[in-house]
Parts: structure tokens; sequence; C-alpha cells
């Protein structure tokens, strides 16, 4: 159930969240489609093709996020995507910068294949500063919204503990990849590591503000991303699984997608009654 009530979603939101839900798909299409061929198709060379369905599945899976958000008809129901997608955006956009070398920009590269590394720059770079904007303009409109329905504690935790964990995790692969490479189940390149680590940030503050929120029918746009990437993130390691290291690191691994897909489908499909009260 979506939320009511409250302000109205500034046109200027909608608009930065439909572009960048075209903008993710895209990017999911060069990556969990062509994951062997990001040579030619991606803003850098991923020599793993497990990353690169890794990374195209988030993309993709964050569709739902922005699109679902930019649809909602209050700012109650919206107001979950911002904070997530501003943080991610920045991360990669210093990601990028620190590892640019890498990037496809050089001369000698094909210009097809330049032109994409052109464009993710020049996306990054312009898509935070158009989220600040976006938001100053929600804030003249209103950001009124109703009490929260509150999350039973379970959830509550759950939520906690996920956030602490990919954060955490995050914040490891994005300051010292090579030491954080050990507890991920498959190899990392510092570059891809770092990329990992933005999204484990990124899910990290979604799930964060979730549990701020504490409100079950403004969680619906995370929600659907959630059960998106569990699914997308199976059929991920269906198809290149052999790179994973099977010990505890794949198990633990699972184990959050499985968590975090669960807890989003109860938001989306338990009886709307199951409430803190």
């Amino acid at each position: 159930m979506e939320p009511t009530g409250g302000a109205r979603v500034a046109s200027s939101v909608r608009v930065i969240l439909r572009a960048a839900a075209v903008l993710v798909f895209l990017a999911g299409v060069q990556l969990f489609v062509f994951p062997e061929r990001t040579d030619e198709y991606f803003a850098w060379t991923i020599a793993s093709p497990m990353t690169a369905v890794f990374l195209g599945a988030s993309y993709w899976s964050a569709v739902g996020l922005e699109l679902a958000a930019s649809r909602a008809p209050t700012w109650a129901g919206a107001r979950i995507a911002l904070p997530a997608v501003f943080v991610f955006t920045v991360l990669t956009l210093i990601v990028t910068l620190v590892h640019l070398e890498l990037f496809h920009l050089g001369t000698d590269i094909p210009v097809r294949t330049r032109s994409v590394a052109f464009a993710w720059l020049a996306v990054y770079t312009v898509v935070p500063i158009l989220m600040i904007v976006a938001h100053r303009a929600q804030r003249r409109v209103g950001v009124a919204v109703p009490p929260p329905s509150g999350l039973p504690g379970a959830v509550r935790a759950i939520l906690v503990l996920l956030a602490a964990l990919l954060l955490g995790l995050g914040a490891a692969l994005l300051v010292a990849p090579e030491w954080a490479d050990g507890v991920w189940p498959w190899a990392l390149t510092p570059l891809t590591g770092r990329a990992v680590g933005a999204w484990l940030v990124g899910l990290g503050v979604a799930a964060a503000h979730a549990r701020i929120l504490d409100d079950r029918p403004s969680l619906r746009p995370l929600a659907i991303t959630g059960v998106l990437f569990g699914v997308l993130q199976a059929v991920a390691a269906l198809r290149y699984g052999d790179e994973l290291d099977g010990g505890l690191a794949s198990a633990g691994y699972a184990m959050v997608i499985l968590v975090l897909a669960s807890v989003s489908a109860w938001v989306l499909w338990a009886p709307r009654s199951a409430s803190a009260g």
C-alpha cells in the first residue's frame, strides 16, 4: 500500500529519479547481458564475469527503487530513494576519479567504447548535483509526511544488522580493497572492490534510512529493489558461481542476500496489520 497524505512530490524529483532509472537500466544491460565484453561495451574492463553480473544485477535492481519512488503519490513514498542514490553516485564518482587511468578514455580506445566512458564520467558528475537541486526544490514544495506506521521489532533489528554489515564491509572495500578482498567470496581488483563497496554502502544507507523512517508503506520502492536484488543475484550466481570460493564467505554472501530479499518480500506482501502498532 502506498503512503497517502503529506506533501506532494516535486516534479524535479520525479524527473531525476526517472532519468536515473533509465541510466541504471542501460548500465545493467552492459554488465548483466554482456559480462564478458566489458572491454567493448562498458566504461572499464572487468576481467571477472561474476563481478560484472553482480554489478549489473545491482544496477537493474535499482530500477525498482528509482522508478517506484518516482511514481509515488506523495513525498512519504519517494523519500527512501534519495539518500541512497545520492551517496552511491558520489562514492562512484570518487572511485572513478581514483582509478581514472583504468577507464576507457585513451585516444587508442575505439570511439564507441570511449564514448561510454565519457558518458559514465558525465553521469556521475552531473547526477549528484541535480539531486541536490531536486531536493532543494522538494523542500520548497514541502516535506510533510504522515506519522510512521511502525515496524515490528524483528524487522527493526534486521534492518540495523543489515545496515551495520553493509556499511562496514562497503567502507572497508572502499578504503582498503586489497584487505577486504579476503572476506569477499570471489576475487576483486582494487577498482572492482571499490565499485562493489559503493554499492554496499548505498544499500547500507538505504537499510539505515528504512529503520529511521520506521514506516512500512514508505519502504515499498526499496522493497521492490530488495526482491529484484535477490532474484538477480541468484541468477548471477547460477551463471558464474564457479568463481565463488565455496567457503564461509560464499555462505555469508548468500545469507545476506536471502535476508535482504526476505525482509523486502515481507514489506511488499505481509498482511497490512503486521506492524508494530
